[in-house]
């Protein structure tokens, strides 16, 4: 596998979503031993040597499987067995629990052309997105426009968009309610999916405050799947369950909101541990490094990468330097392109930033909320 194969893959892709290679080069600076040049080679010849795809294995596809057998199953039991409250809510929230899985674990991926080399079948699985409520359109636009070619540059990473609530940059005006926004934050970032389900889509088509989005002109064809889209999810999660399981309705919201506050805390803290820490760099601008690897090193960090479970569950996402510079590898090869990540910083003496464990990196990330609060 090589960046060029991933290139010609995404060009393949008719959603005017570009390929992180090519909104982000990775170019070849000049010297055969140049750390860009090496490590590309390295993490290039993983594959070539194992003599393995760098997409989807069979520990994906199981993955994959489970996911969405754990999201039918939990709405299938809802219906066949008529449970009580307590019980319903229990397998409501198992069926959130399963949409959180699909989000980082298959959504992501797919996102990405990661789990395959046919378009279709990752176009099909993107859908997950809209499964659980939210544009898949509008995440892959935001996601590979406005973060993989601009990553903790300020005004240009969505991911650094605080909305007047958060500064997560030191180029962001400071406010006096900045000064407390490590304390709630955990308490906003629960409402993440809420927000994506009922009002980010939306602004995002309608109402865009991205330079990219008033530029776009979207398909017919997906505002057509957006609206189907959240009217599809805003049914099977709402109103079914009053209507056909006779289901009280406070308590179809209470269990709804429940499920939003699990969807939305856990994505949004696997993101933000990746790059808004206390030891990662703002760039100034787009030219400050002369090389897109050097960018990727300065502004990204992992975190318990040596815990298989946390990787599992997280869809490698913790493996954050190894996905950056490999975004159409799929995330169950991460671990040993890791380890080569690691050993290569190392001998070229290039700073690698991790985290031995998750609540290490969350703990850090209030850090930096903290100082970036209380300083101008």
């Amino acid at each position: 596998m090589t960046f060029e194969t991933d290139t010609a893959i995404a060009q393949e892709t008719a959603d005017l979503v570009p390929s992180e290679t090519s909104a982000s080069p990775i170019t070849e600076p000049v010297g055969a031993s140049s750390f860009p040049k090496v490590l590309r080679r390295r993490l290039d010849s993983f594959f070539a040597d194992q003599n393995i795809s760098p997409k989807a294995d069979r520990t994906m596809w199981i993955k994959i499987a489970v996911g969405l057998a754990v999201l039918v199953g939990a709405w299938i039991a809802l219906y066949a067995l008529r449970p009580g409250s307590w019980k319903f809510v229990t397998l409501y929230l198992l069926g959130g629990l399963a949409q959180t899985f699909l989000l980082l674990n298959i959504a992501h991926d797919s996102n990405h052309n990661a789990i395959s080399s046919r378009s279709l079948v990752n176009k099909t699985l993107n859908y997950v997105f809209d499964l659980c409520g939210i544009s898949s359109y509008m995440w892959r636009i935001l996601h590979h426009r406005g973060h993989h070619s601009c990553i903790n540059l300020h005004g240009e990473d969505d991911a650094l968009s605080g909305r007047g609530i958060f500064r997560f940059t030191p180029y962001e005006s400071r406010t006096p309610l900045h000064r407390f926004q490590h304390v709630y934050a955990l308490f906003v970032y629960a409402l993440f999916s809420l927000d994506y389900v009922f009002f980010r889509d939306f602004q995002c088509f309608f109402l865009p405050t991205h330079e990219y989005l008033k530029l776009t002109k979207h398909p017919l064809r997906e505002y057509a799947v957006l609206f189907a889209g959240k009217g599809f999810y805003l049914t099977y999660m709402l109103v079914l369950p009053v209507v056909v399981l006779g289901k009280s309705p406070l308590l179809v919201a209470g269990a709804f909101l429940l499920v939003h506050l699990v969807i939305g805390l856990s994505v949004t803290l696997v993101f933000q541990t990746t790059h808004t820490i206390d030891s990662t760099y703002f760039p100034s601008d787009r030219g400050e490094f002369d090389n897109g690897v050097y960018h990727i090193f300065a502004t990204t960090a992992d975190y318990a990468t040596e815990n298989p479970l946390v990787g599992w569950l997280a869809g490698g996402l913790n493996h954050h330097i190894v996905h950056h510079l490999c975004p159409f590898v799929c995330h169950t090869h991460y671990a040993p392109l890791t380890r080569i990540v690691k050993e290569t910083a190392e001998e070229f003496e290039v700073p690698y930033r991790q985290h031995p464990t998750m609540t290490r990196a969350i703990w850090h990330h209030l850090i930096l909320l903290k100082q970036l609060g209380n300083e101008k």
